[in-house]
C-alpha cells in the first residue's frame, strides 16, 4: 500500500520561502514519477511540479524561476523549494506519485496520478 505523507506547510508573509517535503513508502520510489499538486476551495487540483526518477523536472508556468523540485531516491523524499512566494500560491499541496517513469512533459495533470498524500496547508499573507 502506498503512502505519501507531506509536511513543511506554513504561514508566511509575501516574499517569503518555505520547503515542502514528502515522504514514500510502499512503492519502488525509484521507477515513479513524482509531483507536486495545490487545490485551494472550490476550484480543481492544478499540478505545481513534477520530476521523473532521472531529474527531469517541469513546471506549470506560474511558478516558474520561484519554485524548484527535487528528489532524494535513497530517502523515498520529494522537495518542493518555493520562494518568492505570493499570495496566490496559498493553497493544500499535494504530493502524488505516478506509476510510471516518465511524467509526460509540462505541467502534472492530476487524472495520470494514482497515489495522493493528505496534503499540508501554506498560507501566504500580503
Amino acid at each position: 500500500q502506498v503512502q505519501l505523507v507531506e509536511s513543511g506547510g506554513d504561514s508566511v508573509q509575501a516574499g517569503g520561502s518555505l520547503r515542502l517535503s514528502c515522504v514514500a513508502s510502499g512503492l519502488t520510489y525509484s521507477r515513479y514519477c513524482m509531483a507536486w499538486f495545490r487545490q485551494t476551495p472550490g476550484k480543481e487540483r492544478e499540478g505545481v511540479a513534477c520530476i521523473d526518477p532521472y531529474g527531469t523536472s517541469a513546471y506549470r508556468d506560474s511558478v516558474k524561476g520561484r519554485f524548484t523540485i527535487s528528489r532524494e531516491d535513497a530517502k523515498n523524499s520529494l522537495y518542493l523549494q518555493m520562494n518568492s512566494l505570493k499570495p496566490e500560491d496559498a493553497a493544500m499541496y499535494y504530493c502524488a506519485a505516478r506509476r510510471d517513469i516518465a511524467c509526460g512533459g509540462g505541467a502534472p495533470s492530476a487524472r495520470f496520478f494514482n497515489d495522493w498524500g493528505q496534503g499540508t496547508q501554506v498560507t501566504v499573507s500580503s
